[in-house]
């Protein structure tokens, strides 16, 4: 088989490190890939779905696995289908469902989905309005992709109308925050669940933990993510319960209801609150980093899971009974404005994790940095602190200028 995966992060160098020694698996693409999956694989600079999609057709790629948002939102699926290109991924309106945070609370309120309360709006009047009435704290969200980072919980009404004028009007976002939806806020902790959509059915993996904070104790500002666990420490068999209940179960009567059929993954952003599991948001792909924790303790092989999803088969995942840690490290600056261009030293000294670069590219003999989130450090353990431990270990061996990571990773 010959296989493109599309992004360039961390999760696809975990895509790709647990794909690689798959003997059916002849050449492995990656637009545009990183430090790692160019030597796992071929990286190409290509971006534009149509080049893409003309690559797939010239290199004749047996299955695409779509990484980041923005092609599914775009519409690389639907592109890929006309000329019998298999995508491991939602068409187009399915994938609103995470590109769209207004299509996706009225899906979500449509199906009785648990979910925040929430009102969308258009207008810059209408919100700055509805927030002089509302309780505190309140969360603001750009309805559109925002890397992650277009979600604010203001604590006053003076960080709301801030936000929703930096959202509407200084369009720090772009057009991603023309729309807003405004919701109440939701005081617990999130977990992430990553599930496998055979078009039919759908199949979790166990729950893992995401820090999005910048800074050591939740502090700071939204990040794409810091750091990761699997599986979640605090979501217990009755969270589950209710998420499957009041969330997972809905979620497919409302992809049946919309005809959303769909082969691909599905992501559930969860709030566990004192009154149950809600939901806060779907994203169509691999979570990063998620994704990372999720590939080192999958015991299944991966290109199985994948094909049995296409073919519309029954899958049951399997997950080592041990714990998960990934680390990452960053680029000064981030996630505002990231310093970039150094080299990365220190790889041959790591003992006990697996380094998967993310904003890191090959130069000559040197790995460069040239993004905000730079690398990742996983290592497995019989508990967090064993694999904590072996992480932050192999971290204090790796350098480039300026470069940070939070040092709570796995403490919760």
């Amino acid at each position: 088989m010959r296989i493109l995966i599309i992004g360039e992060g961390g999760r696809e160098s975990a895509l790709a490190a647990k794909l690689q020694n798959d003997p059916r698996i002849s050449k492995m693409f990656f637009a545009n890939g990183n430090a790692t999956t160019d030597v796992i694989g071929k990286n190409v600079h290509l971006s534009e779905i149509k080049e893409l999609r003309d690559f797939a057709i010239k290199e004749k790629i047996d299955l695409t696995i779509v990484g980041p948002e923005a092609p599914l939102v775009a519409g690389l699926k639907d592109e890929f289908k006309k000329h019998d290109l298999k995508v491991f991924g939602p068409n187009q309106k399915v994938a609103s469902l995470e590109g769209s945070k207004a299509f996706s609370k009225k899906f979500m309120q449509t199906y009785d989905i648990k979910t925040a309360k929430a009102v969308v709006f258009d207008s810059y009047n209408d919100a700055k309005e509805y927030v002089q009435t509302q309780q505190y704290p309140l969360v603001v969200k750009a309805s559109g992709l925002a890397g992650g980072k277009g979600v604010v919980i203001c604590d006053n009404l003076e960080e709301a109308e801030a936000t929703i004028h930096d959202f509407m009007i200084r369009r720090i976002y772009g057009d991603a925050g023309i729309r807003l939806v405004i919701e109440e806020y939701l005081e617990g902790f999130e977990a992430s669940i990553i599930a496998f959509s055979n078009g039919e059915k759908i199949f979790p993996c166990i729950a893992a933990k995401d820090y999005k904070k910048a800074g050591n104790g939740d502090t700071g500002p939204n990040t794409g993510g810091m750091g990761s666990v699997a599986p979640s420490p605090d979501f217990t068999q009755e969270h589950y319960a209710d998420f499957e209940k009041n969330i997972l179960q809905t979620t497919i009567n409302g992809l049946k209801g919309e005809g959303f059929s769909f082969k691909g993954i599905i992501f559930f952003g969860l709030m566990v609150t004192k009154n149950g599991t809600y939901l806060l948001e779907y994203n169509m792909r691999f979570g990063d980093p998620e994704t990372q924790v999720l590939m080192a303790l999958m015991e299944n092989n991966l290109l199985d899971v994948i094909q049995d999803c296409m073919d519309g088969k029954d899958i049951e995942l399997k997950f080592k009974d041990e714990k998960a840690v990934c680390l990452v490290m960053c680029s000064g600056g981030y996630p505002r404005n990231i310093e970039t261009g150094y080299e990365i030293v220190g790889e041959d000294k790591l003992k006990h994790s697996k380094l998967l670069y993310a904003g890191a590219v090959r130069k000559a003999d040197k790995v460069v940095s040239n993004g905000g989130r730079v690398l990742n450090i996983v290592a497995t353990g019989a508990t967090y602190d064993d694999a904590r431990k072996k992480v932050y270990e192999d971290a204090a061996h790796i350098h480039f200028d300026y470069g940070f990571y939070r040092e709570d990773i796995g403490k919760f």
